[in-house]
């Protein structure tokens, strides 16, 4: 009932912004959609980043949270996705002997512990390189979700940042697909969307068209391991299979009923 309220207002709100300031409707609109709903960090979840060595890292004035295991040779940064946090390596973070591997993990810029209420692709992407330049080159990145599409836009816009091993997880395909679901979902106005794109293009310098995972994928020289669910509900398994034909030097593991989350229970 409460959800069914706030998109009410919404709708109606942004769709009568934009006939008497569309520059701000569109201010509006891109920043509702680079506003992720945090979730709750549970104690179960702090009980796992209390295994770790913890710090945080300035980035775009504010402190993104961050976690370190292991003091191994072989270096691994993980990059969760959309609405989650670092606790969600955590069967994989607790299978890597720490002898042999160091593993650093962030929560995203607004999610989990870390500061702020935005994020995109592009803001993602300039975390993922101040890590790079900040704790050097990486053996491997692990991302999923919005941390793997934002890995492969890292790559494909600033390819001197090394030649680590991608592991792609459950990517989305084309971000213009996000714009129509949430042009949907409020019900928005085709003049209240083209007030957003138009502000898209401003912040971002492009418009929603550009970025596309397959299109990524044609520039990339990394090596890469593509992981994607067949029966992915968010993310369609098509897209996973045009970036693996566009990925030369990229293989690719189909699972079938792990979802979006790629894990079994």
């Amino acid at each position: 009932m409460k959800r069914n309220l706030l998109i009410f207002f919404l709708r109606n709100y942004l769709n009568t912004l934009a006939f008497v300031n569309p520059g701000k409707a569109g201010k509006e609109g891109f920043m509702l959609f680079c506003r992720p709903q945090r979730r709750a960090v549970k104690p179960h979840h702090l009980e796992f980043f209390n295994t770790a060595e913890k710090f945080t890292v300035e980035y775009d004035q504010k402190k993104v949270q961050a976690y370190r295991w292991g003091s191994g040779p072989k270096k691994l940064l993980l990059l969760h996705g959309w609405e989650s946090h670092s606790y969600w390596w955590k069967s994989i973070v607790t299978h890597l002997p720490g002898e042999e591997f160091s593993v650093l993990s962030v929560d995203a810029p607004g999610h989990g512990l870390s500061e702020g209420n935005y994020i995109n692709i592009p803001h993602y992407s300039g975390l993922i390189e101040k890590l790079i330049i900040t704790h050097g080159a990486f053996d491997g990145i692990l991302g999923h979700s919005l941390g793997a599409f934002s890995t492969l836009y890292t790559f494909h816009r600033a390819p001197q940042l090394g030649n680590p091993k991608l592991i792609i997880m459950a990517a989305p395909g084309e971000v213009s697909e996000f714009v129509s679901y949430y042009k949907n979902v409020l019900g928005l106005s085709d003049r209240t969307l083209n007030a957003t794109r138009d502000y898209f293009i401003t912040k971002l310098g492009h418009d929603v068209n550009y970025f596309s995972s397959k299109a990524f994928a044609k520039t990339i020289s990394n090596p890469g391991l593509i992981i994607h669910d067949q029966q992915d509900p968010d993310a369609p398994y098509a897209h996973a299979l045009e970036v693996h034909r566009n990925w030369p030097n990229s293989r690719m593991i189909s699972t079938t009923g792990l979802g979006h989350n790629l894990k079994s229970t």
